[in-house]
């Protein structure tokens, strides 16, 4: 049982690592084109990964019911990640990546709370302290301009999105990973193709936007270590833990971008990340 669930807790921290340098990745590559051009690239190469990882594993077609779950993830990932990326691609990195883990953390813990009953007092304390930080980490010099109220927008969308990907991947039959996830990137794919369609754009060329191909194999490994996570931890556990994400997206856009962080901000990030502590303990 121990061990079950220390797999369970390595697996989440893994699809932090991976969604966090995928969140970042999409947001370079949505700098360069439209955001569904970006989900289309991305998802394109996750599925050939997943699609060639199923074949090697030798996993089978799941039940309708499987299908039907990872079907409704991929929808709920395909709006999320566009909220994100779009986002991402405006700045404010370090507001924008702990609001959306944030809100999509909450949203499997008021699952929890409907299906399993009420959260004990350590989780309860982490939703008073999550929204400390995210008011924290909101406020910023540029808080009043168009420009950042709608990157914060995005990013509650975006958390809903994700959310509802966490809760409805969870639901499917234990033992796969590969052909669910697989489903729900062939949904995602869809839905870029279809608002790409109405927004008459171009169809993005397999080569070029290098940083979506590689946003869409980091996602995809998210996505799987998740998927292995429900299967050996609780759900609500899986989800918080995996929640950590923009620690990762924050790093990586201080290091690489040098985005600068206001004291404030900084103390709300760690508000965030210390209510994502109490909410898994």
């Amino acid at each position: 049982m121990l061990a079950s669930n220390l797999i369970g807790i390595f697996s989440a921290v893994a699809s932090a690592v991976s969604w966090g340098s995928g969140d970042f990745s999409g947001g370079q590559a949505t700098r360069k084109s439209h955001q569904y051009q970006v989900l289309i690239l991305a998802a394109s190469s996750g599925i050939v990964f997943l699609a060639i990882s199923a074949f090697i594993w030798g996993e089978g077609m799941p039940p309708g019911r499987t299908i039907f779950w990872a079907g409704l993830a991929g929808l709920a990932g395909a709006l999320g990640m566009a909220a994100l990326y779009r986002a991402l691609s405006m700045g404010n990195t370090a507001s924008v990546a702990p609001t959306s883990a944030i809100t999509c953390a909450a949203l499997p813990v008021i699952f929890g709370l409907i299906t399993q009953g009420l959260p004990d007092t350590s989780q309860l304390a982490g939703f008073a302290v999550a929204f400390l930080g995210i008011w924290l980490v909101s406020r910023s010099a540029n808080a009043r301009e168009k420009h950042f109220r709608e990157g914060m927008t995005l990013a509650f969308l975006s958390g809903i999105g994700f959310g509802c990907f966490f809760i409805f991947i969870a639901m499917v039959e234990k033992g796969q990973v590969f052909i669910p996830v697989l489903i729900a990137r062939s949904v995602t794919l869809i839905v870029a193709l279809i608002m790409l369609r109405v927004r008459r754009l171009p169809l993005p060329g397999p080569g070029s936007n290098p940083f979506a191909l590689l946003a869409g194999l980091l996602d995809t490994g998210g996505n799987i270590f998740y998927l292995l996570a429900t299967q050996f931890t609780r759900l609500d556990i899986a989800a918080l833990l995996s929640s950590f994400y923009p620690a990762m997206t924050v790093i990586l856009a201080n290091v690489i971008l040098k985005e600068s962080l206001s004291k404030t901000q900084l103390a709300g990030i760690f508000l965030c990340l210390a209510a994502l502590a109490l909410m898994s303990l």
